[in-house]
């Protein structure tokens, strides 16, 4: 029951900033108030309250409470692209090689990614993409069945998984890590790699409206790949 009502919590105050009745920096409910609202423990509100913190839809402030965040400041410092359309801007070809392509039973770190109960059914791909025949990134990703459910039958020689998921459940949000790591032979042997040349990793969770969509482990060798971004800040008034 407790779970039922934190998600009913999250989603109201979603739903009252998506309309506009919140505007950015206005004070949202407190604990207190949302748990009496919606007859739960301060635990459960709290819950939600911290969630929506982590995302950047709001921020805290100790002593003074929740506030809706900036609408600027919601944007990712990296910049979601679809890494066939940066290989074209460059004027090289880009391809893909679809390696695995699976449904799975998630074990515990997957299921806790993904908002799922472990041992659900969840999609699983590895794919290695290419620029100029070349091995530019390993991507393996991890998918909710409940908002993408033909995922598996995409043809993603033709089509990557972000523009087929992008279509199906609209990214609203996305978190990142970003880390150097040292590959496994695994690694070193999708990538082409002949030594362990130290590669960027990064760790992305995306959300569409209804929820957690994906869960993916992008992989490319340092030598080859960046990442940049561009960042706003704003001016309280």
């Amino acid at each position: 029951m407790s779970s039922a009502k934190y998600h009913q919590i999250k989603d109201h105050i979603l739903t009252q900033i998506r309309s506009g009745q919140w505007q950015e920096f206005q004070r949202v409910p407190s604990e207190n108030q949302l748990a009496q609202q919606f007859a739960v423990s301060r635990m459960t509100a709290r819950r939600a309250l911290s969630e929506l913190t982590d995302a950047g839809i709001l921020t805290r402030t100790q002593g003074l409470g929740s506030f809706v965040a900036s609408f600027k400041s919601q944007s990712s410092l990296l910049e979601i692209r679809n890494i066939a359309d940066e290989v074209r801007e460059r004027n090289h070809s880009y391809s893909c090689a679809p390696v695995t392509l699976e449904s799975i039973d998630a074990i515990a770190p997957i299921a806790i990614a993904l908002g799922v109960e472990p041992g659900e059914q969840v999609y699983h791909s590895v794919l290695v993409h290419f620029e100029n025949d070349a091995p530019l990134q390993v991507e393996e990703r991890f998918v909710n069945p409940e908002l993408a459910p033909n995922y598996l039958q995409q043809d993603f020689h033709t089509l990557t998984p972000h523009e087929y998921l992008s279509q199906v459940a609209p990214l609203t949000e996305a978190r990142h890590t970003v880390e150097a790591i040292t590959p496994n032979q695994q690694m070193c042997t999708w990538l082409n790699l002949y030594n362990e040349e130290p590669c960027l990793q990064v760790i992305r969770r995306t959300w569409s409206q209804r929820g957690i969509v994906s869960f993916a482990r992008l992989v490319s060798p340092g030598s080859k790949y960046r990442l940049g971004g561009h960042l706003t800040f704003t001016k309280r008034s």
